[in-house]
Formats: structure tokens, C-alpha cells, sequence
């Protein structure tokens, strides 16, 4: 399914909020990572930069820079001005306001963008989306998938969210997802308890894990799947 880039907010994190969102250790960093739309987040250049694996996967990396940046000055304000108007429904611990929120967002788009297409032309930012990766069975350690699987629930159904941790399962060896919360709900995704008693009846090990990040209220939890080697 082709992407419109004028439907997508591209809103990147850093490695300091992937670290925080999916608990990752210093032994974790060295391993051989995929994220999964991984949209415009700088993970991908500041692992690099240490000396780190990571190939980042994600439809809008059919754009070209210039276009990524325009879509995101186009909405960055919009959502701005729902994260004011609903500030209460957030922590503000990690960003102290809006408007901090939106300068760190700025500052993480543009270490994305001075890298894109060095990163493209490495091999770094792969285009494709789930449900089917292009990749060869257990070609990573470790996948790791922010706000999308259960994030997005209205949007995309079980089927959907089962294929989709299926297939990045088959690409790496042990996937965590985060957050677990709907998009605009204070609650769990309606698709985690099916899929974790999916997964755990094919015999994976499945963690629901509280990890160090906490904007949306109540969103500091992250899924932890491993497959047996």
C-alpha cells in the first residue's frame, strides 16, 4: 500500500528516549538492531556515530529529505497546539513543556536529515512496512518498534497487529514494542491480551516490562518477546 506523505506526522525520537522507552543496556546497543518505522527518529545516526548496528525500516523513506522536512513543519504545530490543549492528559517530566517538546522534536529531525542520505545510500534506512519485511530470517539480535503495533489499534486491526509482530519475530530473535497504550486512550490496546496468549501458546517468552519512559499518562510499559535460539 503506497504511503501519502501529506497523511504522515513524522515525529522522531533519539537514542536517549530509546533507551529509556525500551530499556535498552549497554549489551543491548551492541547488538544487531532493526527499528521498525523507525520514521524520522536520530536512533539510527547517534548508534551509528558510537560505532553501533542499526538498519531502520519504514515506508516514508520513499520521500526524499527535503519532502520529510516540509510534512513535518507542516503538522509540528498542529500537534503542539493538542499537546497544549490536553496538557493534563501528559507527564511533563522528560519535556517540561509544548513548547520543549516541539524545540527537541526540531532538534531530532534535523540529525535524522543531515544524515538521510548517507544512511540511505548504507543501507541504513531501508524502505518497506508491515506487514512483510524484507529481510532474511533472524537477521538481527534485537527489533525494536515504536508507536505503531498497539499505538495505532483503531487504525490497524488484530490481524493486522499479529502479522506484524509475526513477521518481525522472524527477523530478529527477540522484538520489544512500546507503547502499549491506544494513541488517544488511557488504556491498554484492545489487541495486547490476544496477541501475548497467541504468542505465549506457540511457546515464546513474553514480558510486559515498566520501563523509564512516561509521557502519555499511564504509558510506561513496553512488550518484551523471545524467541528460543
Amino acid at each position: 500500500m503506497a504511503v501519502e506523505l501529506e497523511n504522515v506526522v513524522p515525529l522522531g525520537r533519539s537514542l536517549k528516549e530509546y533507551k529509556l522507552m525500551f530499556d535498552l543496556t549497554d549489551n543491548d546497543l551492541d547488538k544487531k538492531i532493526l527499528g521498525v518505522a523507525d520514521g524520522i527518529a536520530s536512533f539510527n545516526v547517534e548508534m551509528t556515530e558510537l560505532g553501533n548496528t542499526v538498519v531502520s525500516v519504514d515506508p516514508i523513506y520513499s520521500f526524499e529529505g527535503k519532502e520529510i522536512k516540509e510534512q513535518f513543519y507542516n503538522v509540528i504545530d498542529s500537534v503542539v497546539d493538542q499537546l497544549k490543549a490536553t496538557q493534563e492528559d501528559y507527564i511533563w517530566d522528560i519535556f517540561k513543556s509544548p513548547d520543549e517538546y516541539k524545540q527537541y522534536r526540531i532538534q531530532t529531525l534535523e540529525k535524522f536529515i543531515a544524515d538521510y542520505d548517507l544512511g540511505k545510500r548504507e543501507r541504513r534506512y531501508i524502505i518497506g512496512e508491515l506487514p512483510s519485511l524484507d529481510f532474511e530470517d533472524s537477521s538481527f539480535n534485537l527489533a525494536l518498534c515504536a508507536h505503531l503495533l498497539f499505538f495505532y489499534s483503531k487504525q490497524l486491526d488484530y490481524e493486522f497487529h499479529l502479522a506484524s509482530v509475526k513477521e518481525i519475530l522472524r527477523t530478529a530473535n527477540e522484538v520489544r514494542i512500546f507503547p502499549l497504550l491506544d494513541v488517544k486512550s488511557i488504556n491498554r490496546s484492545v489487541h495486547l491480551d490476544p496477541i501475548i496468549r497467541e504468542l505465549e501458546s506457540e511457546g515464546l517468552s513474553v514480558e510486559l516490562r515498566k520501563v523509564g519512559y512516561e509521557m502519555q499518562r499511564g504509558g510506561n510499559m513496553m512488550l518484551c518477546i523471545v524467541k528460543e535460539q
